[in-house]
C-alpha cells in the first residue's frame, strides 16, 4: 500500500494547513486591501520606510486570519474617523472664506495680484447680484414686456 507522501510526490510540499486558533475569524481581499491601504497612507506620512511598507505588505498579503492581518498595522495610528453630513464642508468653506477675506484686506500672505483679483471676483459677484434682483424685481414688480410697447408707433407710413 503506497503512503500518503508517494501519492503526491516528492517534490511538493508536505505541509498541513495551520490549525486555526479558537475564535480566528479568516480575513477578507477587502480587509487585506484596507490594511495596504493604511500602510502606504503611513508611509505618505513618514511613519514607515517604503523597505518597511513592502516587508508587511507581504505579511497582509500572506495573512489567513485577522489576527495576523491586524498585528502588520497595530503599531501604527489608527484612522482618523471621517465626519459625515454637511458640517465638514462649511467649516472648509468658512476656512477658505476666511483666508480670501484676509488676503483681501492685507492681513494674509497674499500678493497683491492676488489681492486684485479677489477684488474684482468680489466686484463681479456683487455687480452679478445686483443685475439679478433689479432684473428679477423688474420683472415681477414692474410692468413687464407686454406693456413697453416695443416697435409701437413705427411701421409703414
Amino acid at each position: 500500500m503506497a503512503t500518503h507522501e508517494q501519492d503526491i510526490g516528492a517534490g511538493a510540499s508536505t505541509e498541513k494547513p495551520s490549525v486555526p486558533p479558537a475564535g480566528a475569524v479568516r480575513c477578507s481581499d477587502a480587509e487585506r486591501e484596507r490594511t495596504s491601504s493604511a500602510l502606504y497612507v503611513a508611509a505618505g506620512e513618514g511613519r514607515l520606510s517604503m523597505d518597511e511598507v513592502e516587508e508587511r505588505l507581504v505579511q497582509v498579503y500572506t495573512a489567513r486570519y485577522r489576527h495576523e492581518l491586524e498585528a502588520t498595522s497595530a503599531d501604527l495610528p489608527a484612522p482618523a474617523a471621517a465626519s459625515a453630513g454637511w458640517r465638514p464642508i462649511a467649516t472648509m468653506a468658512r476656512r477658505q472664506l476666511a483666508a480670501e477675506v484676509a488676503a483681501l484686506t492685507g492681513r494674509g500672505a497674499a500678493s497683491r495680484r492676488h489681492r486684485v483679483v479677489l477684488a474684482l471676483a468680489a466686484f463681479a459677484m456683487v455687480l452679478f447680484f445686483v443685475v439679478t434682483v433689479t432684473l428679477a424685481l423688474h420683472g415681477i414688480a414692474g410692468d413687464g414686456p407686454e406693456h413697453h410697447d416695443f416697435g409701437a408707433g413705427r411701421g409703414p407710413g
